[in-house]
């Protein structure tokens, strides 16, 4: 399509594709001749991704760099909009409860309470936009599966790996047809054991090149662009949730509202089961840095300082203050498991 054509087909306007163009968003074929521009098809579902996230406030350096890669697929752009359209709409969600719940207040005349609320919603909304993947998973996507290295080293996070995703899969007792949401599925190690019982697998990672790659692996498997704090997912779609070695990715205060989403999520009488790097609680995390310092094993050290393992007795207490049935194991030092039945 010529500019004009490709404007009225994506309802913007010519100067718009041009400023898309001076900002390095999108790459049209020039005629040599003339420079007229030709938008492809792939141009148009690139462009197409573009409005939409302009549409809810992105801003062009937030895009460019979440659209880096000009060589995605249409299903990947068409993923990145429906990624964005659910953090707006948890985000829309978000606002009317905070009004609920302002309408709710006895004396309007007291502020504090509102402003409290208003507060909150501030703090979930600064949450959710300042998440970012430090680790940069898209350039271990390709040999992801190679470097989980389950012996040989010094400080082997990987320590008890096949155990385990085991043991979850053990735990979550699913039939056929039930739907199995996998976060931070990675390239698919987790999720596609539940697949052999006949399970609907939907796996959700905020790596476009481990969702790749997980496809590749596992055709099966519905892969969706997000991440734990916006869950690319209606209310009460799951019928269980699991995860492994994700969830330390987050900060303590994070994975609290991770468990939030994944509550919003699961339907009444699901399951939920996150394997991950924890310790029993802060006394033992200490007990066992304490261990590798007098060992010298200053690498264990660092890993464990650059990562947040989880506290799993605050986990436990914020599940339990909630009327949830919750299990508990630990593997090894930094290796546990939770196990929650939602009522």
């Amino acid at each position: 399509m010529k500019i004009k054509e490709a404007a009225i087909f994506l309802n913007t306007t010519p100067k718009t594709l041009r400023f898309y163009e001076e900002k390095g968003l999108i790459y049209p074929r020039k005629d040599k001749s003339n420079q007229y521009r030709t938008y492809s098809h792939e141009d148009l579902y690139r462009i197409s991704t573009i409005l939409s996230l302009r549409e809810i406030g992105m801003s062009i350096p937030a895009i460019k760099s979440l659209l880096d890669n000009p060589t995605l697929s249409d299903k990947q752009y068409l993923d990145i909009q429906r990624s964005a359209l659910f953090e707006q709409w948890i985000e829309m969600r978000d606002m009317i409860e905070t009004v609920d719940k302002m309408l709710l207040q006895d004396d309007m005349k007291d502020i504090e309470p509102i402003r409290q609320l208003t507060n909150h919603l501030k703090k979930l909304k600064e949450i959710r936009r300042s998440w970012t993947d430090r680790w940069n998973f898209d350039n271990q996507a390709a040999n992801y599966d190679n470097n989980i290295k389950k012996d040989g080293h010094v400080f082997n996070i990987h320590d008890g790996y096949d155990q385990a995703l085991a043991k979850v899969v053990d735990m979550v007792q699913i039939s056929s047809g039930k739907t199995v949401i996998d976060i931070g599925i990675g390239t698919g190690n987790l999720g596609s054991r539940f697949l052999s019982v006949g399970a609907r697998v939907i796996g959700v990672d905020q790596s476009t090149l481990m969702l790749q790659k997980c496809k590749e692996k596992y055709p099966q498997i519905e892969t969706r662009k997000g991440h734990f704090l916006a869950l690319p997912l209606l209310d009460q779609s799951a019928d269980a949730i699991v995860s492994s070695y994700a969830l330390h990715h987050l900060t303590d205060e994070d994975k609290l509202f991770a468990l939030e989403e994944m509550l919003r999520v699961i339907k009444p009488g699901g399951q939920i089961c996150i394997a991950d790097l924890m310790f029993h609680d802060n006394y033992h995390r200490k007990k066992v840095i304490s261990s590798y310092l007098r060992n010298g094993n200053k690498l264990a050290v660092e890993s464990i300082e650059d990562e947040y393992f989880a506290d799993k007795s605050r986990i436990l207490a914020w599940l339990t203050e909630r009327g949830l049935f919750v299990k508990a194991m630990q593997f090894n030092d930094i290796l546990g498991l939770i196990y929650i039945k939602v009522n």
